[in-house]
């Protein structure tokens, strides 16, 4: 009888042919291997990225007490100048000094020949004596006319004509009075002092030149005092003040400062620059500070105040944004501030940082908020 299972010692096919034992074992090895390799290819290679990090320079922001101020440029001149002229006409005979020469007030400086004016004093003297005389025979003669007329031993005609004599007289020696003082006065200004004490700035004339009432002899000028000529900007006028203290530089003396106070504060504003002028009042007791020297000045408007400061060049500019970075962690953070006025090489920050922060101040054009940042020792 036929059985319907397939033998136990062999496997068939679809066709229901006998599959070799080798076969079927070769079958499984390729099927192990096709899963093993469609395991590997359906894990995804990770590769690992490591953020790089951006060098830069850092340096803490500061609070510091400064004193508000407005800059400007200013020009030294002289405390005081003098035009020395003469007052007569003659022949300079001396001039005993030269540019630069210093002077003290009432020291003679020049000299006009007097020999007329000598003269004139002698001839105004001998007017005066004359006239004294003059007046001495009148008051006589009134005195014995007057006793005459009060006997009735002369007319009344007679005693008002010696009156009118003696009056006259009087008025003579007046007139001659005056004319020698006069004569004496000009001979006095033949000799020429100076007005005031000082330096010669400038000779105009030579002995044996002929001078007339008038004449520019020499200027003096003051420089033991100065004063500092600058202007002040529209904008800034609301904090000028009398009396405010004056920082300024000069060329002539490289790292060295000088001092002065606000003393004249002109009324108006010049049209042209839309500024207003000011004097300051500066001591120069040496006399190293020269009128003319151009000047860096430092304008302190109010009080020393607590501010914060940053290097100037921490900061940037996009448009009318101000900006900075600071560190926070090893991350950069992006500020927007509001900045004062500067300091030198630093800015004043009102708004935006506070004391103490770990500003950029190197590499800040490489960064972006938040982007990883290494501090440079």
């Amino acid at each position: 009888m036929r059985s319907g299972m397939s033998s136990l010692t062999g496997n068939t096919g679809p066709a229901g042919r006998k599959i070799k034992p080798g076969a079927l074992i070769a079958v499984f090895l390729l099927c192990a291997a096709v899963l093993t390799g469609s395991a590997g290819c359906s894990k995804t290679e990770q590769k690992v990225v490591k953020e790089r990090a951006i060098n830069v320079g850092v340096q803490k922001a500061e609070s510091r007490a400064l004193r508000p101020f407005v800059e400007t440029i200013g020009t030294l001149n002289p405390y005081d100048s003098v035009t020395v002229s003469s007052e007569l006409d003659g022949i300079l005979k001396s001039i005993r000094v030269d540019e630069g020469s210093p002077v003290s007030q009432g020291q003679p400086i020049a000299e006009i020949k007097d020999t007329d004016y000598q003269l004139a004093a002698e001839q105004a003297s001998a007017v005066l004596k004359q006239a004294e005389a003059a007046l001495a025979n009148a008051q006589q003669e009134h005195r014995r006319k007057e006793a005459l007329y009060r006997e009735e031993l002369v007319t009344k005609q007679q005693f008002d004509d010696i009156v009118a004599r003696l009056a006259v007289a009087a008025g003579d020696v007046d007139k001659a009075k005056a004319g020698l003082d006069l004569a004496k006065e000009r001979l006095g200004k033949t000799r020429i002092f100076a007005p005031m004490t000082g330096s010669i700035k400038e000779k105009k004339v030579a002995v044996g030149d002929y001078v007339r009432n008038g004449t520019f002899l020499v200027s003096i000028i003051r420089t033991d005092l100065l004063k500092l000529l600058f202007s002040v900007p529209e904008k800034d006028v609301g904090g000028l003040r009398a009396d405010q203290d004056v920082a300024f530089t000069v060329d002539a003396f490289p790292g060295r400062e000088f001092r002065g106070r606000v003393r004249t504060i002109y009324p108006s504003l010049e049209e042209k620059t839309r500024s207003l002028q000011a004097e300051a009042l500066v001591a120069n007791p040496d006399r190293s500070l020269k009128p003319g020297l151009f000047c860096r000045v430092t304008l302190f408007t109010g009080p020393p105040r607590d501010t914060v400061v940053v290097p100037v060049n921490a900061l940037q500019y996009d448009n009318a944004t101000t900006k900075l970075f600071v560190v926070e962690g090893n991350r950069a953070k992006e500020r927007k501030v509001k900045v004062g006025r500067k300091y030198g090489e630093s800015m004043e920050i009102l708004e935006g940082v506070k004391d103490q922060e770990t500003v950029v101040v190197v590499g800040q054009n490489n960064l972006m908020e938040g982007v990883l940042v290494h501090v440079a020792r």
